[in-house]
């Protein structure tokens, strides 16, 4: 089962990824700012960080950053969430190292199958 790493400080965004990812074969787990983001992904080593770019101690920009410089997670995919305009969001994630964007309001429907792209199609769905 592959594992999500979730770094995001609004509880109520939390929860929605929760429930969107419930039936599909994922471990969540879930962190509520950088720091602790930073070190559950040390610790877990999970196989996709997803990273709110507004976190209230240090930036999803510089998670991204200090991340892609220890050699286990260059590879690791990194998707960027953020409630900045698309064309901005696109930018920056690019910018900043991260292999996607994913803007809010997040497409719930479309979500799953966004991820899954960047896990592999074994993982696209739990039905």
């Amino acid at each position: 089962m592959k594992t999500i790493l979730n770094i995001e400080d609004n509880e109520a965004n939390r929860l929605l990824l929760q429930r969107v990812l419930e039936p599909h074969p994922y471990r969540l787990i879930q962190a509520v700012d950088g720091e602790s983001g930073f070190r559950m992904a040390l610790e877990e080593e999970p196989d996709l960080i997803l990273v709110d770019m507004g976190l209230p101690d240090i930036d999803g920009q510089t998670v991204a950053t200090l991340l892609r410089q220890i050699p286990e997670f260059e590879s690791v995919p990194l998707i960027a969430i953020t409630a900045w305009p698309e064309d901005k969001a696109q930018e920056m994630a690019a910018q900043y190292g991260f292999d996607g964007c994913i803007t809010k309001p997040m497409d719930i429907l479309a979500f799953p199958a966004f991820i899954a792209r960047f896990l592999g199609p074994e993982t696209a769905s739990a039905e």
